[in-house]
């Protein structure tokens, strides 16, 4: 007796087979996939073609919904014993929490008169003596003076040719000296 390629045959009913075919159709190319898919489906799951299928999946249903229904209260507990407290904390550390923003408010306290002089009141007040405004003043006069005559011996050339051009009537010690002066008051 000679055996083909490890193939071996099943009688079954013709309305049988045909019902197969069609489903085998669906699922892969050849018979034997479908078969394999089939049975490891229910090894898998662990049904048996004889017992009643919509009852086993109700109870796996449940069984399902029971350990979410576990799971959510085993979340909420988290959330209530752990969550909730050290970030009320860390918000109350950073002052971010209701307790703390209601006791920051500022409490109004009275100001006692102090003495103070007259130098500690201008400088309290941002304000310059007069004296010491009319020494500015006087400054700032002499030196608009100097940069007015300095600004006399700048002359505008304009020669026949090319571009016009500014030059200043002055020797190079004078130029020196004015630079040093106002590096220095600035």
């Amino acid at each position: 007796m000679k055996k083909m390629d490890g193939f071996g045959t099943i009688r079954l009913h013709h309305r049988t087979i045909k019902r197969f075919r069609r489903f085998s159709r669906k699922i892969t190319k050849s018979y034997s996939e479908t078969l394999e898919s089939v049975m490891d489906f229910f090894e898998w799951h662990g049904i048996s073609p004889s017992s009643k299928f919509p009852k086993r999946v109700d109870e796996d249903g449940e069984k399902t919904r029971k350990r979410i229904n576990a799971l959510i209260a085993i979340v909420r507990d988290i959330e209530k014993t752990q969550t909730l407290p050290t970030n009320t904390m860390l918000l109350a550390l950073f002052g971010q929490h209701e307790i703390v923003k209601k006791r920051r408010e500022p409490k109004r306290v009275e100001k006692k008169f102090q003495k103070m002089t007259k130098e500690e009141w201008n400088k309290l007040e941002g304000m310059i003596p007069k004296e010491r405004l009319s020494q500015l003043e006087e400054k700032y006069k002499g030196e608009k003076e100097e940069v007015l005559q300095f600004l006399s011996k700048v002359k505008l050339v304009k020669p026949r040719f090319g571009n016009s051009y500014w030059t200043i009537d002055t020797n190079a010690t004078e130029l020196g000296l004015l630079k040093k002066r106002m590096r220095k008051d600035y």
